[in-house]
């Protein structure tokens, strides 16, 4: 059981600064992230999956808007994806903490993999419908939420915390460009079938599962060994909220990017609507968002170099501005490779924004808390998303495609002037220094 006392806390802090020493001593520079194999199956698996998601993340709306007809039960399904984020996503980050990270990850793999194979095979039997479909989304949120929780707490224990703008810079290139790619298959492989999209993305969880499988190093420093009773968990949780309540810079902006990701989560299904609006095909739809993914990529390859040299404050609140005044284009783009050219503009800053954000994070968490402090983040930002994309078909259905975009700008815009005045924004540093600042 983890103790909440001084001392524990005390103990924590010291290793925490003896990690924070030894990475000073032994990584003064990036090392090629190419020649270490660990690396290279974590971010193969990933992709792999990803590919997988990508194509199902277009294929699910259509397919219930096809089952249906329903703009809301597209965007109500999309959101169940994600919303469990908000009930379970605490109790997923204090799981991850005390389980084993890499067999956790395995079987959420696996896990999810089966889930979503039922999908195609209830189809070829001509027994699909909506209750599986929310059924699926439902269980595969809940195995999503925990392998996030433990996903995301395990990198720093691949490459050190010097590697850490490089190997995210690395992963979000990448995965990018993966969407450049997948946005435009995913269009094709919904026209050759509405469920092969779901068979491709059931064997590419089986596929990561099998490359986490394959990595030696160990995906944790310590963990507790006591049962996780559910007031264990209760007080690990707090633990790890009341780390992250005293840190002002990673807490604002948190809060902040929850009130993006409301915009986020209801932007997807809005530009699909706005793209069928203008007499897109699916294809067209997925080429849509390779415009996003190209942005993505560039911000993606520029990020780590932009970390270094700006500090976190300033891209944060830069990003927020490029947004607000990008969005409003959405709305007036008269053809759909138009969308594709504002898509493009407004996905650049983001990613080298989330490099910066993410490094800093992750250095100044203990591993110990990893688990906890993204998960507290996640139930917000991932939560708030899935808030958007539960809202957001009803929105449409009642303001129009045009006139939501225009309200979701006037959003950005208020953001990006609430952080251009807070003065924790403004003097936040992209640094290894632990955050005491109150």
């Amino acid at each position: 059981m983890l103790e909440v006392g001084t001392a524990p806390r005390l103990r924590s802090w010291l290793r925490y600064r003896q990690d924070l020493t030894m990475d000073s001593l032994t990584s003064t520079s990036p090392r090629n992230l190419w020649r270490q194999r660990d690396f290279q199956l974590l971010i193969g698996g990933r992709l792999v999956s990803q590919l997988g998601d990508q194509l199902q993340f277009l294929a699910l709306p259509l397919l219930v808007v096809t089952l249906t007809g329903s703009a809301i039960e597209a965007g109500v399904i999309l959101g169940l994806q994600t919303v469990l984020y908000l009930v379970f996503g605490p109790v997923a980050g204090a799981l991850a903490d005390r389980w084993d990270r890499k067999s956790t990850m395995i079987w959420c793999e696996v896990g999810r993999g089966a889930l979503t194979a039922t999908v195609p095979i209830a189809a070829a039997f001509g027994a699909l419908g909506m209750p599986q479909l929310y059924l699926v989304a439902v269980l595969n949120g809940v195995l999503s939420t925990l392998f996030g929780a433990a996903n995301s707490s395990a990198l720093p224990n691949i490459v050190t915390k010097t590697d850490l703008p490089a190997a995210l810079g690395t992963v979000g290139a990448m995965s990018n460009a993966l969407r450049i790619l997948g946005g435009t298959v995913a269009g094709l492989a919904y026209a050759v079938g509405r469920t092969f999209p779901f068979a491709f993305n059931a064997a590419s969880f089986l596929a990561s599962a099998a490359a986490l499988r394959a990595i030696r190093a160990d995906f944790q420093q310590e963990r507790a060994t006591a049962s996780a009773s559910p007031r264990v968990l209760v007080a690990d949780i707090g633990h790890g909220l009341a780390w992250l309540w005293r840190r002002p810079v990673i807490r604002t902006l948190a809060v902040i990017d929850a009130a993006d990701s409301l915009r986020y989560g209801a932007g997807y299904l809005l530009i699909i609507m706005l793209a069928q609006r203008l007499d897109a095909n699916p294809t067209q739809v997925g080429i849509v968002f390779t415009g996003a993914g190209a942005g993505a990529l560039l911000g993606s390859l520029l990020a780590p170099a932009l970390t270094r040299r700006f500090p976190l404050g300033a891209l944060s609140i830069t990003m927020l501005w490029v947004e607000a005044l990008a969005f409003p284009f959405y709305a007036v783009a008269p053809t759909w490779w138009l969308l594709l050219v504002v898509a493009f503009a407004e996905s650049v800053v983001s990613p080298i924004y989330n490099v910066a954000l993410d490094s800093y994070r992750l250095a100044v968490t203990p591993d110990a808390l990893r688990g906890r402090v993204t998960s507290a983040i996640d139930a917000l930002t991932t939560g708030s998303a899935a808030i958007g994309a539960l809202v957001s078909g009803a929105l449409i259905a009642v303001l129009g495609a045009p006139a939501l975009t225009l309200v979701l700008a006037g959003w950005l815009a208020v953001l990006a002037l609430a952080a251009t005045l807070s003065r924790t924004v403004r003097t936040a540093t992209s640094t290894t220094s632990p955050d005491l600042t109150a």
